[in-house]
């Protein structure tokens, strides 16, 4: 197994999924774990000297009570307790794991003194697999408080710990030190943002094979990807896209009949391009929060000081969340309108709905119902959860960026847009079956192809097809393709 040593400043999205997944393990970096130890007396400096959010006084609306010293620990642990009250489901085992991973990340930048006790229970967790019962609903993307709140409960021991290899870890004692500062984050959204992106940047990295498929079973040209066309427009996922395309396609076997292709061809570059752009502005914004240290207060490294702030606030994560969301609509929206291409004998020469004939059999007519169908969850998944507005806490907080609700929906749309694709893949080997089109291109493109013809069914004659589907769906997800899509 892997090992991936955190230190508060490299750990990456694909990192945090092997952590999520239990294909790696996490070891805490000494020199990290040292400044942990600085930061302690800085802290406890500053706290001696002064008033310290949520230390020796309440949160939110309750910033100007005053905790007196002799019940500051008690305080911490009442934070964890009130702010603990997340609802509905559960989140997902691998999905609260990622949550971990990037809180332990995060607390090794040292922008918070807490426990050094905590990290290392941390640590011992993600290499378990135990992880707090988390609930869905809590958060309105300023920062994760209730599933970290449920986190520091599980620590305490008020509430058990779930899966895991061996014995649950013991309860331990957290103080005033661990209970705010272990909450200021929003490392749920932020692990779950990660997770998504990786599974979104397979899938959008097998689109273009896809699309090449559709695109010999339709006889279609390749002068849309032409490198000057691009050049003249030079967009990096358009240029990337293109570029992609020519590769996979090579030389073409066919005279493309018509002198213009449908959108669903022609204009591949610029719509899927759109959603490559989006997912690197997501991968930026991601680099820098999975290893921020933002906690309010935030004690420097440098001096006995806290500083009071607002950069919790994740706008820069909804944003970019509900950017690629509203661009995947658009790259899936593509792939359901080569479909109805693939079904049309105009395009195919074959049978309406590639039927086995023309008496009425209705062949693979369901699946673009299918397609729109799935292409309806994206649709809806697309609102911008930015629109949202919540003035919480006695009007003290009065702005909220819902990158917490954004990210759900991304996931929701992730799975969805796997659906729209796994439908035009099988329209796709199916209209080149019949078409006896011989294998083309470039050898992963030869060996996608041979993959897919592998797990769908060869038979034409009307029968279900959501195996077929299925089948289709499972594959895009299944590591075939191994040259990332990045721009």
């Amino acid at each position: 197994m892997n090992t991936i040593h955190l230190d508060g400043s490299a750990l990456t999205a694909a990192q945090v999924t092997a952590l999520a997944k239990g294909t790696a393990r996490a070891t805490v970096d000494r020199s990290a774990r040292e400044r942990l130890f600085t930061a302690r007396l800085h802290a406890e400096e500053a706290v001696a000297c002064g008033r310290v959010y949520g230390h020796n006084t309440g949160v939110g609306a309750n910033r100007t009570t005053a905790v007196p010293a002799d019940s500051s620990d008690l305080h911490g642990l009442r934070l964890l307790r009130s702010h603990g009250g997340g609802i509905g489901p559960l989140v997902p085992a691998e999905q609260v794991r990622a949550m971990i991973a990037v809180r332990l990340n995060q607390l090794l930048a040292a922008g918070t003194a807490i426990s050094i006790g905590v990290v290392d229970r941390l640590e011992q967790v993600l290499t378990s697999g135990h992880v707090p019962p988390v609930h869905v609903h809590g958060s309105v993307g300023t920062a994760d408080l209730s599933a970290l709140a449920e986190l520091g409960l599980a620590l305490a021991g008020d509430v058990p710990w779930q899966g895991g290899a061996g014995p649950a870890p013991a309860p331990m004692q957290l103080s005033h030190w661990d209970a705010l500062p272990l909450m200021s984050s929003s490392a749920l959204t932020i692990g779950r943002s990660a997770l998504a992106a990786e599974e979104l940047r397979e899938l959008l990295d097998r689109l273009p094979m896809v699309a090449a498929l559709s695109l010999a079973a339709v006889h279609g040209s390749t002068e849309p990807y032409a490198a000057e066309v691009h050049a003249r427009r030079p967009h990096p996922g358009a240029l990337h896209t293109a570029a992609r395309m020519c590769a996979l396609v090579g030389e073409l076997p066919w005279e493309p009949p018509l002198i213009q292709d449908p959108y669903g061809f022609r204009c591949l570059p610029q719509i899927h391009g759109a959603a490559l752009d989006a997912t690197t502005a997501l991968d930026r914004v991601l680099e820098v929060d999975l290893n921020a240290a933002y906690e309010n207060p935030l004690l420097s490294l440098d001096s006995a000081r806290y500083h009071h702030h607002g950069g919790f606030h994740q706008a820069s994560l909804a944003l970019a969340l509900d950017q690629v969301r509203l661009a995947l609509l658009g790259t899936a929206g593509l792939s359901a309108a080569r479909l109805g291409v693939l079904v049309e004998p105009t395009f195919t020469g074959l049978p309406p709905f590639l039927a086995t004939e023309t008496d009425g059999s209705s062949g693979i007519m369901i699946i673009e119902y299918a397609a729109q169908s799935a292409l309806a969850d994206l649709r809806g998944a697309a609102q911008p959860s930015t629109l949202g507005h919540a003035v919480l806490s006695r009007g003290v907080e009065e702005h909220a960026s819902f990158a917490s609700h954004a990210v759900r929906r991304l996931q929701e749309a992730t799975e969805a847009f796997r659906y729209v694709l796994a439908c035009e893949l099988t329209a796709a080997v199916r209209a080149l079956r019949m078409r006896g089109v011989p294998t083309f291109g470039a050898p992963e493109l030869a060996r996608f192809r041979r993959d897919a013809e592998a797990v769908l069914d060869s038979s034409t004659d009307d029968r279900k097809l959501t195996s077929d589907v299925h089948a289709a769906a499972a594959l895009l997800g299944a590591g075939h393709h191994l040259v990332p899509e990045t721009v």
